[in-house]
């Protein structure tokens, strides 16, 4: 049975671990793309004005001898296999929640140290140690009354530099003058604002999670409620009725009485399924494979009964006899996909780290034999609500299995989905995100958000990698230019394309201008787009070009 009341927890959070991961010195500005935007920041390149959420060719724009990495999930968990094998010398139960973050229940291992304090110390000391002298990154720890408000708190850590322990019972007290914006890195799941599709948020009822956190914190905001204390101050009954399931969780955390959701129940325990893997196996790919079958079985299983599962212990033992067993949580429900990419991560840690090649050298065969999972926390399946005409089909699931079968063959992160996303140009609205990532099976439509100077339907063909100069001049050779009130100085008449041949402009339409990051000196960019179609051979061309500092570029192309 599960306990009743807060669980006192420790909560562990190294932000932009991604940039960590890389393992490049502390003096080297590095950046972690995905989907062609920062995810990650190294101290470094902090220092420049570089922050999570921009482009690419902003952050370069902002220090050109930055090093740009792109996301790769198997290096981080390596990278974080060192800091869960020190810790767990410290408690022996560790959820896990993504690189860089997880929390331990203290209760036991509190009394075994000496209190809640000397374990924050050491466990601080451990991760420190773990992660090495030559990283110089924040590390926050955090204990608190429950795993989530432990997990605010350790963000709180980070910000101060110093361990934060809270006194029992005085957990509302100490969240009460924090912005209501930190609920977006807790309830839906732990997703950064800048990283929207990140990969590890597991896909299903869990990101839709995230999204519902992310706009109850916006609402709040809105309606005058800035603080986790005015949010608290509110009466249950009518946060309830006005916010629903996500405003009650979320007011439970503020108020200290984060306790276990209400529709969770024990796990049945006769669903724990295996795999004996015969030949053994010693690469992460085989294996993920035949893990996915495995977690579409447990996933099967839960589904017959209505549950799904929000916790989940993966476990797995080599020939010479070594066993490892993690847990390895997701705020909402962890889908088929997503209990799979657990597993992918830990045998990544385990097979790719020291401790297999120790288990190697000393039993004489650390390949994985057993592949083993089991739910360690389940809810009550809320179920989905299908279209008009109906949901998934068998088509989508015959899809769905290509695509595991595809990611088993060239690897996890090189199987990619487009993925909208907000901007005025067209290489803004659309970024590439691990097919993991996304629910395919759920795929909708998002609202246009307010874009003012956002170029018009229809959307270009071709968008250009790396923008080309293009010189537009008028009816007497002049160069165009566009003013800050948006006025043109003569119509184009003729452009030159890279250094090419002139073309003459049979129709042109704009200027769209966009005024961004005003409020920031280093990121403020002022932008001018002009629709041209060109009279070239065999036919004519259309284009967008873009207007920056002086300089026409040629942005995209239409078909």
């Amino acid at each position: 049975m599960f306990p009743t009341g807060p669980v006192r927890s420790l909560a562990v959070c190294v932000p932009d671990f991604e940039a960590v991961a890389v393992g490049r010195p502390a003096s080297t500005p590095v950046v972690v793309v995905h989907g062609n935007r920062i995810r990650a920041v190294s101290p470094a390149a902090r220092e420049h004005g570089i922050v999570g959420g921009l482009r690419r060719r902003e952050a370069q724009s902002r220090c050109p001898s930055v090093e740009v990495h792109e996301l790769d999930e198997s290096r981080d968990v390596r990278a974080f296999e060192p800091v869960l094998s020190a810790l767990e010398e410290l408690a022996p139960r560790i959820e896990v929640l993504a690189p860089g973050r997880c929390v331990i229940p203290t209760r036991g291992p509190s009394r075994y140290h000496g209190g809640d304090r000397a374990l924050a110390t050491l466990v601080a000391e451990r991760v420190r140690a773990a992660l090495g002298d030559e990283f110089v990154c924040p590390v926050g720890v955090g204990v608190a009354d429950g795993p989530r408000a432990a997990q605010l708190v350790a963000a709180e850590s980070v910000r101060t530099d110093t361990v934060i322990v809270v006194p029992p019972g005085a957990t509302a007290a100490f969240l009460a003058p924090l912005p209501v914006a930190q609920l977006r890195l807790i309830v839906g799941g732990g997703e950064r604002p800048a990283a929207r599709s990140g990969s590890g948020a597991g896909s299903g009822r869990g990101s839709r999670t995230g999204a519902a956190a992310t706009d109850l914190a916006d609402l709040l905001g809105r309606m005058g409620i800035r603080t986790l204390g005015h949010f608290a101050a509110l009466g249950a009954p009518d946060v309830s009725a006005r916010f629903g399931a996500v405003g009650r969780d979320a007011h439970l955390l503020v108020t200290g009485a984060e306790d276990r959701p209400p529709d969770v129940v024990d796990p049945p325990a006769d669903l724990r399924v295996s795999v004996e893997l015969d030949p053994p196996v010693e690469r992460v790919e085989t294996a993920a494979f035949s893990a996915k079958a495995l977690a579409d079985e447990l996933h099967t299983g839960l589904a017959s009964r209505g549950l799904a599962c929000s916790r989940v212990a993966v476990a797995f033992e080599t020939v010479g006899g070594d066993r490892q067993e993690r847990l390895w949580r997701h705020e909402g429900a962890l889908s088929a996909s997503a209990m799979a990419q657990r597993v992918r991560w830990q045998l990544d840690g385990w097979l790719r780290s020291g401790q297999r090649h120790r288990s190697v050298d000393e039993r004489g065969d650390g390949a994985i034999r057993l592949i083993e999972l089991f739910p360690d926390e389940v809810t009550v399946d809320a179920g989905r609500q299908l279209g008009f005409w109906g949901g998934a089909d068998d088509g989508t699931e015959r899809a769905l299995r290509a695509l595991a079968r595809v990611q088993g063959l060239v690897g996890h992160e090189s199987v990619l989905v487009p993925e909208r996303s907000g901007g005025r140009g067209p290489a803004d609205r659309i970024e590439l995100v691990v097919v993991d990532s996304v629910d395919l099976t759920q795929r909708v439509e998002r609202p246009a958000a307010p874009w003012p100077g956002a170029v018009p339907a229809p959307a270009p063909a071709l968008v250009w990698s790396e923008l080309r100069p293009v010189e537009v001049l008028d009816a007497v050779g002049g160069g165009v230019t566009v003013s800050g009130r948006g006025h043109i100085s003569a119509p184009p008449v003729r452009c030159r394309i890279a250094g090419g041949a002139p073309a003459t402009v049979r129709s042109w339409a704009g200027p769209w201008c966009s005024d961004e990051r005003w409020w920031d000196p280093v990121g403020h960019r002022r932008r001018a787009r002009l629709q041209v179609v060109l009279d070239t051979p065999p036919g004519p061309t259309a284009h967008l070009l873009s207007l920056e500092s002086g300089v026409w570029w040629l942005e995209a192309t239409y078909d």
